[in-house]
Order: C-alpha cells, then structure tokens, then sequence
C-alpha cells in the first residue's frame, strides 16, 4: 500500500494516475503536516477514486492542544465527514510526551466510523512502546505512522524492528514514513517487512517538498511495493 501525500488537486491527479494506493491531503507536509482547506478537499474528493484520509492538525506548534485547538479538529473532522472522507490521520501529546487520552478520546468520538491513522506525533513520545500499549486501548485506531523516531525511516528502522516485535500479534498497522523514496524502499521493505508506506518528498521532483510530484517516481514506487508481495 503506498499512500501518497497530496496537497493540491494536481499532486492527487497524478498520484491517483500513476499508482498511488491512497491520498493523504495536507499542507505544509515539510512541517508535519497542517490540515488542507475544505476546498481542496471537495476538489480531490470529486476528482479521485481512491480511499482519501486527511490530516488533522490545526497548527505546527506542537502536539499538544488546548481546548480551542480540539474544538477546532473536532469541527474539521465533521466537515471532512461530510465530504466524504475515508479516513483521518491525527495525533495528541501531553507536555510530558505521553498519549494524551482526553484528547484522543473526543477526536475519536468525532471521527467515528472513519478509518483513523495516529500520526507522526508517535515519534515524539517519551516512550514508543508504553505509548503502544495505550494505542492499543482504542480500535478505532487502525494504523500508526513512525520513522522509529529518527529523522527517517531508513534511521529508524532497528526501533521499527523492536516495535514490530512488540506487536507481532495484534492488528495496529505500521505505517513507514519520512526519508522513504524509490532508491531506498526495496532495501527498507526487505528488512521491516512493513505492508504500507506514507511518502511525500521522496516521489517529488528532486525530492522537494516544495515541488510537483514526479510520475515516475509514483510508478517506480508501486512496482517496488509489487516486487515485495
């Protein structure tokens, strides 16, 4: 499964054209990842086949939200229901970088029913695999984006190893992300075994956040993700 980050309506064209699994909808992807207008979200929603998650995140501050921050993610995840969203990636840290859970809960309760992707907060925890542990409290969450808290995944992936370990026998998906490209993702498949990557710079023209997806590099991607079934 490759999933494609999109932030504009051309980015999810090509993406959807040349390979793409899914599309992931954002701006400013070289921050984390801030949540698209719902404009750009009726555009591709309209336009694209493909399971479309978007990212909940109102700010790059941090991870951690107040009151005012939460209402407004509860009101973006009503209005990306509304339009037809499959899915919803977010996340909620406490200042002590743990899950926070009030958080999480009400965000949970407002995307009910929409597929839910805990976001690259993850590798901002204190400690992954206590973090783990809570994740696994709450079904709703399907997937879990991580570079094993490196500053990519191809770093990252001795903790990717140990987590995977830690989950062998339950169904949260890793999902790899940052760092990821076509020139490394066959030998980071090979030693992680992971069913599902997030790319966004790495399938772009000179791998640049600021550029247009490159077709081939989508293509190129796919037939690696095929190679290792």
């Amino acid at each position: 499964m490759i999933d494609v980050i999109a932030t504009t309506l051309h980015d999810a064209k090509l993406a959807q054209e040349n390979g793409a699994d899914r599309i992931s909808i954002c701006t400013s992807i070289n921050e984390g990842g801030i949540t698209p207008s719902y404009g750009l979200i009726k555009q591709i929603k309209k336009a694209i086949t493909l399971p479309v998650y978007v990212m909940i995140r109102p700010h790059n501050q941090s991870y951690q939200y107040n009151e005012d921050d939460i209402q407004t993610m509860v009101h973006d995840i009503e209005e990306a229901r509304k339009l037809g969203v499959e899915g919803v990636i977010l996340g909620c840290l406490t200042s002590e970088k743990t899950i926070d859970e009030e958080t999480l809960k009400a965000l949970l309760s407002a995307s009910k029913g929409m597929d839910v992707t805990f976001n690259l907060a993850f590798d901002d925890l204190h400690n992954q695999e206590e973090g783990l542990r809570k994740l696994l409290n709450y079904p709703e969450i399907k997937r879990v984006m991580t570079s094993g808290a490196d500053k990519s995944a191809l770093n990252g992936i001795p903790q990717i190893k140990k987590m995977l370990r830690q989950m062998r026998n339950e169904n949260l998906i890793f999902v790899g992300a940052k760092g990821l490209k076509p020139e490394n993702l066959q030998a980071f498949l090979s030693v992680t075994n992971l069913t599902e990557v997030c790319i966004g710079a790495g399938i772009r023209v000179n791998c640049q956040y600021t550029q247009p997806i490159n077709e081939k590099s989508v293509q190129k991607a796919k037939e690696i993700m095929n190679k290792m079934q």
